[in-house]
């Protein structure tokens, strides 16, 4: 029984009752305030909020109704409340790391209460000495992004910000919008129907917050000043800014201006691609635009000299909500619509996983807006201007690629644009010739050939059926800006006596340092966890081992991860297995197949580098490094730096594909030889050993990245003006020039055609049916394989 008077809560009492015993409040990790009679009033928070190590509190059989206002106690990870009077389970808000609660005997706590506690505490997985992760991550993920796609839909159907806009209309709109969802968004069952108005509230509040956000957000033009580059974090890249160079041949650090289409001309400035801010004249100081929100992604090195930091990418600002994917069709051809994949909605929020949005796009009922673009349908052909040759160099050339065992006897595909879709659109914009995409990868198949690839780029992660140009599902997530992705197959524990089943699990990242986990073919979006706190860069696989994920981030690391398997609820659990220091960030990363568990290749901005481990150890962290060094780095000088290396790729067992940031060709070169080198011994560099260059073409716009199909021996590279390089590489000793796919020229509705953007990244299926690039300006090309006779 509770004594019948309240002791006032003094140091001394918080010390006699503390654990450790003689501890000074800050040390104490274990409390007892049970059974004292006390109110919310009788709680000094400044006071309690000073035991920054306490973990566990007991505070039953109290007379508490709330927890006080300003009430910090980081490191709480036990918090026992029962036998009380709770009503307000919102001042527990403020102990996020509680991970185990209980509200026992408190006759006001209702089943909307204990459904906010999950939502609130982000940690909680007991509940009253119940495991709840499941049913948490369910309202945490999939309930919440059910009722965020019904609030989109309200504001889609009714409301837009008002013009022009002035405090007093965003308040009363902000009001207006977060009364009309919480009255028409209805979901769950009406047992819940109280959680589910606070989560809308909530839910409504910060998606207008993102709306005027967005509205006010300058995207101007304007140089930053040296004050405002220093103080953006993380930065993607940082330079100093060069001095004004008058010949634009001569410096690497101007880019020559690129034509201006009439598209671009008639685009706003909040419109403008952000790379196109740093396309400047020759003959103009180099300035560029910078983002705080959000890692600087792209545009071209500020510094001739070679520093510790890459060149530059500009970023974008966080994008907002998009409606829907823009399919842009063949000349000569209507617009047709085909109705999107969609998922399933949960009738209750019970069940543990979060599903992609997927969208109809349906010309008669759908509020999604489509615009017609149409595309010059162009077979693969040499350009008249960029006729080059394959340069075998001095190195030992005697090995034929061994992808295949018929790679000699296989003739070089015909490629044919198929389909360019604008599906990563800020707010729906047609307009939007902005948001840059920057990964994309098919999804893994038995079968080999496989039509469903993903891509990222905004605040959005696209599926994509590459056969009919169709946006099958979508992901969102409100802020982030994904920069990566990779593909895995995990197995997933369907029972005691059922036999584990394999599956496709896709990961993606950005700039929020946050990996996504996602199983496409039941629309779920089943965890996530941080890998960093910094921007991610990359995200690789172990091909080898499909539960290792590799992730490289902007603070310099490469950290290797467990993600385990699943079961029939979606649990699953991540764990580190070891963390490797860089010397800079890293831009790309390669296991190679002949030793998958004992080395890593990575292209960073100051090099490429190999890591190797004792006795296939992945988990130990004492991993040898070694720079491999390229031919092309004896030509540098002041004005010219190669050594960031933006592309990498194996295109057999042994022979990799790189590309120097500058450098006008691709490299070849074995990696067995190059390993098997003893290393320098003041610098421990070894050098590649080269079979042969690719000559590409000449350009200074970074980050173009290369890929590569080992089953039919082609290597793909996309340059500054919507091409695409493609190498059929036969023999090392073939001098044939490469194939050369223009770019297809859509045409925007009354805007005539689209000028060639950059192509930031390409994919190809494991049979080059198919072959995606994605470009800076908003695109998606799909091209297709044709069968000649």
């Amino acid at each position: 029984m509770p004594s019948s008077t309240m002791q006032k809560i003094t140091e001394q009492l918080l010390t006699d009752r503390g654990s450790p015993k003689g501890s000074k409040l800050e040390q104490i990790q274990s409390l007892n305030l049970s059974k004292l009679c006390l109110r919310c009033e009788d709680l000094p928070a400044p006071l309690l909020s000073r035991l920054r190590c306490l973990q566990t509190l007991d505070l039953s059989g109290n007379r508490l109704k709330a927890l006080p206002r300003g009430l910090q106690l980081p490191a709480l990870k036990r918090l026992d409340l029962s036998d009380n009077q709770m009503e307000d389970v919102c001042s527990l808000q403020s102990l996020s790391a509680v991970e185990e609660l209980c509200l026992e005997d408190n006759l006001y706590i209702t089943v909307s209460d204990n459904y906010k506690l999950m939502v609130l505490l982000p940690l909680l997985r007991t509940y009253n000495g119940k495991d709840v992760t499941a049913t948490a991550n369910h309202l945490r993920y999939v309930y919440t992004d059910n009722l965020r796609t019904r609030i989109i839909s309200v504001w889609d159907r009714s409301f837009s910000l008002p013009e022009p806009a002035s405090a007093d209309k965003m308040a009363a709109l902000e009001e207006e919008f977060v009364r009309t969802a919480k009255h028409q968004v209805k979901f769950g069952p009406s047992s819940v129907s109280d959680f589910t108005k606070w989560r809308v509230g909530i839910l409504a509040a910060e998606f207008f917050k993102c709306q005027t956000q967005q509205k006010q957000q300058p995207l101007t033009e304007e140089s930053t000043t040296q004050q405002d580059s220093e103080n953006i974090t993380p930065l993607k890249r940082k330079r100093a800014a060069s001095p004004p160079v008058t010949d634009p041949t001569s410096s690497p650090a101007k880019k020559t201006l690129v034509p201006v289409s009439p598209v671009r001309e008639n685009q706003s400035p909040a419109c403008s691609p952000r790379k196109a801010a740093v396309r400047l004249s020759a003959r103009s100081p180099l300035k560029t635009t910078a983002d705080p929100s959000s890692p600087l992604k792209s545009s071209l090195r500020l510094t001739a000299r070679r520093e510790t930091h890459s060149p530059l990418k500009t970023s974008e600002a966080p994008s907002s909500p998009v409606k829907s994917s823009l399919r842009l069709t063949a000349r000569k051809e209507t617009l047709t619509h085909s109705p999107l994949k969609t998922s399933a909605t949960p009738s209750s929020p019970l069940k543990s996983s979060l599903r992609l949005t997927a969208r109809r796009e349906n010309q008669t009922n759908s509020p999604h807006k489509t615009s017609a673009v149409s595309i010059s349908p162009l077979t693969s052909r040499k350009s008249r201007h960029d006729r080059v040759s394959r340069q075998p160099s001095n190195s030992p050339a005697k090995h034929l690629l061994n992808t295949a065992s018929h790679s000699s006897d296989q003739k070089p595909v015909c490629l044919r644009s198929h389909h360019v879709l604008q599906c990563h659109s800020k707010q729906d914009n047609s307009e939007d010739l902005s948001t840059q995409l920057w990964a994309c990868a098919f999804q893994p198949s038995s079968a080999g050939s496989n039509r469903l690839v993903a891509t990222c780029g905004g605040d959005s992660v696209c599926l994509i059926d590459c056969e009919v140009g169709l946006v099958m599902k979508k992901y969102k997530v409100l802020g982030e800006e994904f920069f990566t992705l990779a593909w895995t197959t995990v197995l997933v524990c369907c029972g005691r006596n059922t036999a584990a089943q394999p599956c496709s699990v896709l990961a993606a990242g950005g700039k929020r340092g946050v990996v996504k986990l996602i199983h496409p073919r039941n629309n779920i979006a089943y965890g996530e966890f941080r890998a960093s706190r910094k921007a991610l860069s990359v995200l690789r696989f172990n091909p080898n081992k499909g539960n290792f994920l590799y992730t490289g981030s902007y603070d310099n690391k490469i950290v290797l991860w467990d993600i385990g398997g699943l079961d029939n609820h979606y649990n699953y659990k991540v764990v580190q297995l070891m963390s490797l220091e860089c010397s800079s960030t890293p831009l790309h990363l390669c296991v190679p197949p002949k030793a998958p568990l004992s080395h890593i290749l990575t292209a960073c901005d100051n090099g490429l580098h190999c890591y190797s481990s004792p006795a296939s150890n992945t988990t130990t962290n004492r991993w040898k490094q070694r720079e491999v060094t390229f031919p092309v780095y004896k030509e540098e000088d002041k004005e010219h730096d190669y050594h960031t290396v933006d592309g990498l790729s194996f295109l057999s067992d042994d022979i990799v594909a790189s590309k120097n940031y500058m450098h006008r060709s691709i490299y070849l070169w074995s990696w067995s030889q190059t390993i098997a080198q003893q290393p320098h011994k003041k610098t421990g560099c070894v050098n590649a050993v080269v079979l042969a260059e690719l000559q590409w073409t000449s350009t200074q716009v970074p980050y173009l990245a290369l890929n590569t199909c080992p089953g039919r021996s082609y290597v793909v590279c996309g340059d500054d003006r919507g091409r695409l390089w493609t190498y059929h590489i036969r023999d090392l000793k073939d001098k044939s020039s490469p194939q050369i796919l223009e770019w297809p020229a859509p045409h925007k509705k009354d805007k005539g055609p689209v000028e060639g953007p950059s192509i930031n990244s390409v994919t190809m299926d494991p049979e080059l049916q198919y072959l995606v690039a994605l470009t800076d300006r908003n695109m998606v090309v799909v091209w297709k394989r044709e069968e000649t006779s």
